[in-house]
């Protein structure tokens, strides 16, 4: 079997009920010259069934299982693991990707060598597929110590991946950041400011659900997360009270903090409603100067 020119990976534990079009998003890319390789951590539900009567519909997807849960740092290395291709696509089992996704950005590794990895802006979808959070490009045209790109909307070089170690364990809840941040020392990270991914807000996800977050101390940034990623969802923030437990955090940024989860908590809708209006504000305003089609790279310093 000669060797793909992209694995796509994807490590799912528990994927319904969004598996299928996470499968299918992939499975509908104008770019065909890719392995799927998957990888059941020990799921609960009904994701290994699904996965395995996806094998037999297409050649393309290889599903390997484990006996026993990994978690989601030692997951996303062994699925990395069972792939060939020296470029590496990731996937989330819950999101989804525009069906020029996998083109676009291989286009980028192929014609810059100098980059390791490129990412691609998103715009949020709730669990019924509705979008309720718009694209960001002042994402890009900001510092920031985090990745503006989604971690499932990434393409890699694995002879980079390789050589920094892959995903460090014990880094849950930051093993994007941390592996990216390895990676830019041998290399560009990028964004495309263009949509081509679609992350899924949900109170199942590993975020939500405080997988990631179960041994980590809860600082009034970690609850800030968890809220805002309930608060896309459709709900409550319900943090309020951890906040008040975090002794690190500056009065006037903590009160800041705890006076937007008190409105996330009291009126939902209309904090959702004005922080739409200031994103697509300021991705007009980043517009100026971040224009589709090209390639940004991350700066975190």
């Amino acid at each position: 079997m000669s060797e793909p020119l992209i694995s796509v990976v994807m490590p799912v534990h528990n994927g319904l009920p969004f598996l299928q079009e996470a499968v299918q998003s992939i499975l509908n890319q104008t770019f065909k010259d890719f392995e799927f390789v998957i990888l059941n951590d020990n799921s609960t539900d009904q994701s290994l069934d699904l996965l395995r009567e996806w094998e037999r519909k297409d050649q393309r997807i290889r599903v390997h299982s484990s006996a026993q849960r990994l978690g989601l740092v030692a997951s996303s290395n062994e699925v990395i693991r069972k792939s060939r291709a020296q470029l590496i696509a990731r996937m989330d089992a819950d999101d989804l990707c525009e069906p020029d996704r996998l083109e676009r950005q291989w286009a980028v590794l192929r014609d810059h060598p100098s980059i390791a990895a490129v990412g691609t802006l998103c715009d949020g979808v709730n669990a019924r597929g509705k979008r309720v959070r718009p694209r960001d490009r002042w994402r890009i045209a900001r510092k920031s110590t985090f990745p503006p790109f989604p971690h499932g909307s990434v393409m890699m070089r694995r002879s980079v991946f390789e050589r920094v170690g892959g995903y460090a364990l014990g880094s849950e809840g930051s093993e994007d950041q941390d592996l990216f941040r390895r990676i830019a020392t041998h290399g560009s990270v990028v964004t495309l400011p263009d949509v081509l991914y679609h992350y899924r807000y949900h109170l199942k996800s590993s975020t939500t659900s405080g997988e990631t977050n179960a041994n980590r101390v809860k600082t009034v940034e970690s609850c800030y997360t968890l809220g805002a990623m309930r608060l896309w969802a459709g709900h409550h923030a319900a943090i309020l009270d951890d906040m008040r437990n975090d002794k690190s955090t500056s009065r006037r940024k903590k009160f800041m903090m705890q006076s937007w989860a008190l409105w996330a908590d009291l009126h939902p809708a209309s904090l959702r409603s004005t922080a739409r209006m200031i994103i697509r504000t300021r991705d007009l305003v980043a517009g100026i100067r971040v224009r589709d089609g090209r390639t940004y790279e991350w700066r975190f310093e």
